[in-house]
């Protein structure tokens, strides 16, 4: 299976933007179908966003869509959620998870999660 470190969170207020990177090693990444997933205290983990294997096709949650945007490079083995116009509601710790063989929204298909970053948006 693959390893996952999320690093980039932090404090922001409403409006502005974080980056989280995800570092991959163990396996070969490209194998790999990536997803970014969050979870607020109190509530289920909800899915974010997903990529496929060579980066050419993205999807997500309807609540991010037009101010998230997800990424990888598969040269430096890295998928990144780039975040922008940040909501008080987009409070949560964030998590990156691999799937093989399934591009999907669903947690229980991602077998490798990373161990989450915090992302936290006062208002």
């Amino acid at each position: 299976q693959v390893q996952l470190v999320e690093s980039g969170g932090g404090l922001v207020q409403a409006g502005g933007s974080l980056r989280l990177s995800c570092a991959a090693s163990g396996r070969t990444f490209s194998n790999y179908v990536m997803g970014w997933f969050r979870q607020a205290p109190g509530k289920e983990r909800e899915f974010v966003a997903v990529i496929n294997w060579r980066g050419t096709i993205t999807y997500y949650v309807e609540s991010v869509k037009g101010r998230f945007t997800i990424s990888r490079d598969n040269v430096k083995n890295m998928v990144y959620l780039q975040m922008n116009s940040l909501k008080p509601e987009d409070t949560a710790v964030y998590y990156c998870a691999a799937s093989t063989g399934y591009y999907t929204s669903t947690p229980t298909y991602y077998k490798s999660w990373g161990q989450g970053t915090q992302v936290t948006v006062s208002s």
